[in-house]
């Protein structure tokens, strides 16, 4: 028997008991403002073989069911199958062990699983499907002491078991249990140090930025561990051919060439870019390659680094959750956005002797008091079509929305804890889930599919407070707008003057912002109807956002200049 089916059963028995007396929302779905993204929302629990479907009221519309807990991250493609790594048995223990890639359809079939794994190799965290079918992954590999020696390691700082250092495979699969490795990078092929000359690899960091400093952070006190490098992130970009990682324990995320052979890749030269496998552009940590110190760090335990994709608000720029762990201000996280210093051909503008740029980041979201949102590890972000960004706080089960002023506009509760359905009104802990992504309602599947939205999670005696709120208005000639809510908007598009007409008798908050999130007007204790004049805008779009005072809810509408 499914969850959601022993979920049945047990609402029916609370109902009975008339447990929802004095019951407080902690779990599912908290708030579902008017300004949220409508869509669906995909998240694989840390200690459950299930990955869930949500709507924006936290009722499942699909479930994957797997032998295997995440490894850890999930996706849903543009055909309705959920792509998604497992964790295997096997000796590299590190946190965000895999070993395994799953493939399922929308109705939980297998379709391909490919274990990738070894005494010397072992898939971990995440993974990229590639617009060609192949899918990009990363793996740890296995270094004796004696190679990490060799390679201008000291001895006395080597562990004795050895080191794991990183490499990114393409796979290509075929069948229902196959695939063919079809390109490799690997960090080892990349390494520089500046404490053996003896030893090939020797030179001076400063002056080798594209390479990857083998003792950084390393001496008889500051010893790392085995996983000593930790990459938990990889994205790719379509039209630049690169792929970006994130390197948690450094503090910085690296940029390198997809475009190389195999070969190419385990060299300085070849591809578009002409430096073969080595590092294009890097940036969270000057320290890391000898420009600056550690009050110059800006990324700390860092995950999810990305592109921003094209079509969205702020195409092109990076996004990365910044969990904070070791800031010299506080333990605290951000999401933060930064400009990479990029042309249109993908070439990265660097100096000679600084650290590589942008200085400071282009948006960035801090919780109101900041040590109230920290999650320490594993976490996520996500840029949605309205400009919004889904955020997951994932130590804490946590899943928010925030548009582009910080205003929290949906926010969830992961209810699933030591894979059992928690009750609402319970504290869960152990919820723990890596990332959350959510999906438009017009995302290619959903349009061949009927969504029928199925019980909670959370085993729930409260009425659900949540409606699906569809997109309320389109942008198209006309004088009125009939929203069928408390007040009408008109006309739209806009010339001179724009008219508010509420018959809530309800006080309202109204404001108006540009297509950036800049705030242009705003106006309190608005009467019940209202003109407001838009001679001065510049012509584009504007969102004018409504607050109802007493019902605490908030409209949204999207205005043509």
């Amino acid at each position: 028997m499914k969850p959601f089916m022993k979920q049945l059963m047990m609402l029916l028995l609370v109902l009975c008991s008339m447990y929802s007396f004095g019951q407080k929302r902690t779990l599912g779905v908290l708030q579902n403002d008017s300004a949220s993204f409508n869509g669906y929302t995909l998240f694989a629990p840390s200690n459950s073989i299930f990955t869930f479907l949500i709507d924006n009221c936290g009722q499942v519309v699909n479930t994957w069911e797997s032998r295997y807990p995440p490894g850890i991250s999930a996706y849903l493609l543009e055909d309705g199958s959920l792509l998604r790594t497992a964790r295997t048995n096997s000796n590299f223990n590190g946190g965000g062990s895999g070993g395994r890639v799953e493939r399922y359809d929308w109705n939980n079939k297998l379709t391909w699983g490919y274990t990738y794994s070894s005494s010397t190799y072992h898939q971990h965290h995440d993974i990229e499907y590639l617009p060609n079918g192949n899918i990009l992954l990363l793996a740890w590999e296995y270094h004796t002491p004696e190679e990490a020696i060799a390679m201008g390691r000291p001895e006395e700082w080597t562990p004795i078991n050895g080191l794991w250092s990183e490499h990114i495979v393409e796979l290509q699969p075929s069948g229902i249990n196959q695939a063919t490795v079809v390109w490799q990078w690997r960090t080892w092929d990349h390494l520089i140090q500046n404490i053996d000359s003896t030893k090939a690899n020797y030179g001076q960091i400063a002056e080798h930025p594209e390479l990857i400093n083998l003792n950084f952070e390393v001496g008889p006190i500051n010893r790392p561990s085995i996983d000593w490098l930790h990459l938990n992130s990889i994205d790719y970009h379509p039209e630049f051919d690169q792929i970006i990682v994130s390197s948690r324990t450094w503090g910085e995320f690296w940029v390198i060439d997809h475009s190389t052979t195999t070969e190419e890749a385990a060299s300085h030269e070849g591809g578009r870019y002409g430096k073969g496998g080595d590092i294009l552009y890097r940036w969270g940590n000057p320290a890391a390659y000898d420009r600056g110190s550690y009050v110059d760090q800006k990324l700390f335990g860092q995950h999810d680094v990305q592109w921003i994709p094209e079509g969205l608000p702020n195409a092109g720029k990076i996004l990365i959750f910044n969990n904070g762990d070791g800031r010299l201000d506080g333990a605290y996280s951000t999401v933060d956005m930064l400009v990479p210093p990029v042309d249109a051909l993908g070439h990265y503008r660097s100096s000679s002797t600084n650290p590589f740029e942008p200085n400071r980041l282009y948006w960035n979201y801090t919780a109101p008091t900041p040590n109230q949102f920290y999650a320490p590890r594993i976490s996520g972000a996500q840029a949605l079509p309205n400009g919004n960004i889904l955020i997951c706080e994932g130590t804490e089960g946590h899943f928010f929305e925030v548009d582009s002023l910080g205003t929290m506009v949906w926010e969830y509760i992961n209810p699933l804890a030591r894979e059992q359905a928690q009750m609402q009104g319970d504290e869960p802990k152990q919820n723990d889930v890596f990332r959350a992504y959510r999906y438009g309602t017009d995302y290619p599947p959903f349009q061949e599919l009927t969504l029928t939205p199925g019980l909670p999670i959370e085993i729930d005696t409260l009425p659900l407070p949540c409606d699906i709120i569809e997109e309320v208005v389109e942008i198209v000639p006309g004088i009125s707008v009939d929203t069928g809510l408390d007040f009408a908007v008109y006309p739209n598009p806009v010339q001179a003057s724009l008219f508010i007409e509420n018959t809530s008798n309800s006080p309202i908050h109204v404001q108006i912002f540009d297509a950036t999130g800049r705030l242009v007007q705003d106006f309190q204790n608005v009467p019940p109807s209202f003109s407001l004049p838009t001679q001065q805008w510049q012509k584009g779009l504007y969102i004018i956002r409504i607050h109802d005072i007493t019902k605490e809810t908030y409209y949204t509408r999207k205005i043509v200049k």
